[in-house]
């Protein structure tokens, strides 16, 4: 199992309530910077992933993810998991469903880049399950 923190930036602290609760185990989020747009470091726990979620926008937006250490997924809906490793980068439209966590055997971390845009906002969906996820490893 890889270590406890992954990345070479900060881990920081575990997720508030307001984010927690759309993630299936625990994950800690370290802000780097707004400028440009939200730029965060967040680092998932061995088999933690977020809820199934949606960025929205009337033009622009969407995020942007760059894999700093371990090993994770990303999976947008109606398509194959794809395994993420350090130095990955994942391009994710806005409007498109889809969710990333650690492998199950491995801490994970990656920044995670808010991309600028209108009238932008996060719909947060259902977990992606024990039974869905226990298919990737």
């Amino acid at each position: 199992m890889s270590t406890k923190n992954p990345s070479v930036f900060p881990m920081g602290n575990e997720l508030p309530e307001m984010f927690s609760k759309y993630f299936v185990g625990q994950a800690y989020l370290q802000p780097l910077t707004n400028a440009g747009g939200p730029i965060s470091n967040v680092t998932f726990e061995p088999s933690c992933r977020n809820n199934w979620h949606i960025h929205h926008a009337k033009s622009g937006g969407g995020q942007i993810l760059l894999v700093t250490g371990g090993k994770g997924w990303y999976q947008a809906w109606g398509e194959v998991a794809q395994e993420l490793h350090p130095g990955d980068v994942i391009v994710i439209p806005a409007e498109v469903k889809h969710w990333h966590g650690a492998a199950a055997d491995s801490w994970f971390s990656h920044l995670a880049v808010e991309v600028s845009g209108e009238e932008t906002s996060v719909e947060w969906l259902e977990s992606v399950t024990d039974e869905e996820y226990g298919k990737l490893d």
